[in-house]
């Protein structure tokens, strides 16, 4: 019988909610196609045709992830009350929201190993850089940064961000850790900053 689009797509998420659950808890290596289409109540023949491969089924789940931090960062920044509050607000989701249990394993350790450097930079300036290019080329137009470069600075700030969560990812007493982190990158982000011209007068 034929599958109607809306079937095919409940299908989908739900093979890959099982299969996050799999490669949260055994890790890449470890996790079996063989649980994850039994789970699903799937054969492996229906799992290749909508992913090809164990590799494809790693990458839906790692975009997955992704975009959920990426909704929890614009959720969190759009709290903020200007421009510059979006901005930290924004930088804190991101190390907090990376950093969860349920997303360190796919995002920070498989992730860069199953997808090679390539794909991972990729799937980072897609959900993640995009939204903090966005917010930086807005607040240059507003007159709140230095005319520097945007792209330099969204790449050196990601960057920033990205070495920082596998930092607070190893340590015990995260919330502190963070709050660590947060006062160097609102240091840096301070150095950014336009100064009103009328300071010097």
């Amino acid at each position: 019988m034929r599958r109607t689009k809306l079937e095919t797509e409940q299908t989908i998420d739900n093979l890959i909610k099982i299969a996050r659950y799999h490669f949260t808890e055994y890790g890449y290596a470890k996790a079996a196609l063989e649980e994850i289409v039994k789970e699903a109540n799937l054969t492996r023949g229906a799992l290749y045709h909508h992913f090809q491969n164990k590799k494809g089924l790693f990458l839906a789940v790692f975009e997955t992830v992704q975009k959920e931090v990426g909704e929890h960062v614009e959720a969190e920044a759009a709290r903020g009350n200007d421009s510059w509050e979006q901005l930290i607000r924004g930088c804190r989701a991101f190390l907090e929201g990376a950093v969860q249990s349920h997303n360190q394993r796919i995002l920070l350790i498989d992730g860069p190993a199953v997808l090679g450097w390539d794909m991972f930079r990729k799937m980072d300036e897609k959900y993640s850089m995009s939204s903090l290019k966005e917010q930086l080329q807005l607040m240059q137009e507003q007159g709140l940064l230095k005319p520097v470069s945007i792209e330099a600075m969204t790449h050196c700030l990601s960057g920033a961000m990205n070495e920082a969560v596998l930092w607070i990812a190893d340590r015990l007493d995260q919330e502190e850790v963070i709050e660590e982190a947060m006062v160097v990158l609102e240091h840096l982000l301070e150095g950014l900053k336009k100064k009103n011209e009328a300071s010097y007068s």
